[in-house]
């Protein structure tokens, strides 16, 4: 079989400017999608060019998920210090708790600032750093490629948040190592399903890109049981559970399961839609078992969920 080299492309030749070429590119929704899968993080573009008093931020985007801001800072050559002073004004202008650097190199200098900066905030603010390139195989198109430099670890800002606070207890613990493993078996099996990063309670929740509807996976001691809900709230909650039962409930019960739970909540301000399985999540031996189950009923709640809200 013939195999072509992959030849890298300097990153001028397809986009000249940065103002007029690279950040309309990014903002455009499939480019930002391919960002948003290297980092795991839901990115919704408001707007390109957002002015922080005298000064303009390249894009603007909102985590959908967490409904908080993200700012991108897009730089086509080697990082500088101007730049990176930029980028945190304009966080702090736009109250934004993520930043996003972009650049064709990053120097040792700047990536260990980026790695310090992580390391003494909370994880309530978070800075990546991105550096991309252009690559094609003879003479096909140019195909981008995000590789992630600097990164918050999320794992140790909780543990040491919660740890201070005095908050930290074995059963949170135990709630963060079950979470950081159901993460690492998705990943090691290459699941289309991004599992954020752990934290010491007993769910965690997947984005299907609306700020009031997401898919959560949960564990449960009281009942032994762990679970998968479609979470939908909101004002028009309700109302769109309706819609979406219509739509939906005779296909859910062959392409998810028999035995899936509707439950329109009458009594409480949210809607859900319940699987559910018996099973002691404090049991480790058993863990496999059960991630293995987390995957197939995730993976098919994203997948039959995720088109049907969007009709809504």
């Amino acid at each position: 079989m013939k195999t072509g080299r992959l030849e890298k492309v300097d990153l001028r030749n397809l986009w000249k400017r940065e103002a007029r070429d690279f950040t309309p590119w990014l903002a455009q929704q499939e480019n930002i999608k391919l960002l948003s899968e290297t980092l795991g993080i839901e990115l919704e573009v408001v707007n390109q060019e957002e002015s922080v008093g005298s000064f303009k931020a390249d894009i603007l985007c909102r985590d959908s998920f967490r409904d908080t801001y993200i700012v991108i800072e897009n730089q086509l050559e080697r990082t500088d210090h101007s730049h990176l002073g930029q980028v945190i004004t304009y966080a702090a202008g736009l109250d934004a708790n993520t930043i996003i650097w972009i650049s064709s190199q990053f120097t040792e200098e700047h990536r260990a600032a980026l790695d310090l900066l992580n390391r003494i905030t909370d994880d309530s603010f978070q800075i990546f750093g991105i550096e991309i390139q252009l690559y094609k195989i003879g003479d096909s198109d140019p195909a981008p490629q995000f590789n992630i430099v600097s990164k918050p670890n999320n794992w140790s800002k909780q543990a040491k948040k919660t740890t201070q606070s005095g908050e930290l207890s074995g059963t949170k613990l135990f709630q963060m190592e079950y979470w950081q493993g159901l993460k690492d078996f998705m990943e090691t099996r290459k699941s289309p399903v991004r599992m954020r990063n752990p934290k010491p309670q007993n769910w965690s929740d997947i984005s299907i890109g609306k700020s009031d509807v997401w898919v959560s996976a949960a564990v449960y001691s009281k009942t032994n049981t762990i679970e998968v809900w479609l979470v939908m709230r909101g004002k028009q909650a309700k109302e769109n559970f309706d819609k979406l039962y219509t739509i939906g409930y005779d296909e859910s019960i062959t392409q998810i399961d028999p035995k899936i739970n509707w439950d329109r909540m009458d009594d409480k301000t949210q809607c859900a839609v319940i699987l559910r399985k018996d099973a002691i999540y404090t049991d480790k031996s058993d863990w496999n078992s059960q991630f293995q189950w987390f995957k197939d009923n995730l993976e098919k709640y994203i997948k039959f969920f995720k088109p049907l809200m969007a009709r809504i």
